[in-house]
C-alpha cells in the first residue's frame, strides 16, 4: 500500500503450470472490481486503494536457490572424495614463525 493509501499491490502464487498461472492472473483481474470493494469495506478508509495483481517469483527464487544449493554440495562431496587420500606438497605449515632462524641467512 502507498503511503497515501491510493494504490495497492498484491502478489500472489500459483503452484502449478503456465496455463494455470495464466488463468489465476485472469481471474484475480475479473474480479478485481469485487476484491476493491471488499478492501474497501474491510479496510475503513476514505479512499479505495487501487488493487494491482503481481505474480510473486519466490517460488521460482526459492527453486533456483534450491538448485544451486545442490550443486555446490555436489561440488562439495566431488571435492571430499578427491581430497580423502591427498598430502601436503610442502610442509603442513609453510609460514614462518616469529624467532624461527632461516637457514640461508646463517653463513
Amino acid at each position: 500500500v502507498t503511503g497515501d493509501l491510493r494504490e495497492a499491490t498484491v502478489f500472489y502464487t500459483v503452484y502449478g503450470d503456465d496455463e494455470e498461472r495464466a488463468a489465476a492472473a485472469a481471474g484475480l483481474e475479473s474480479a478485481k472490481g469485487v476484491l476493491r470493494s471488499a478492501v474497501g469495506a474491510a479496510a475503513g478508509v476514505k479512499f479505495t486503494p487501487t488493487l494491482t495483481f503481481v505474480a510473486d517469483a519466490l517460488p521460482d527464487t526459492a527453486r533456483t536457490i534450491e538448485d544451486l544449493l545442490d550443486k555446490a554440495r555436489q561440488s562439495d562431496e566431488q571435492v571430499r572424495e578427491v581430497s580423502a587420500g591427498a598430502t601436503y606438497a610442502g610442509e603442513a605449515d609453510p609460514y614462518k614463525k616469529p624467532g624461527e632462524d632461516e637457514d640461508d641467512t646463517a653463513e
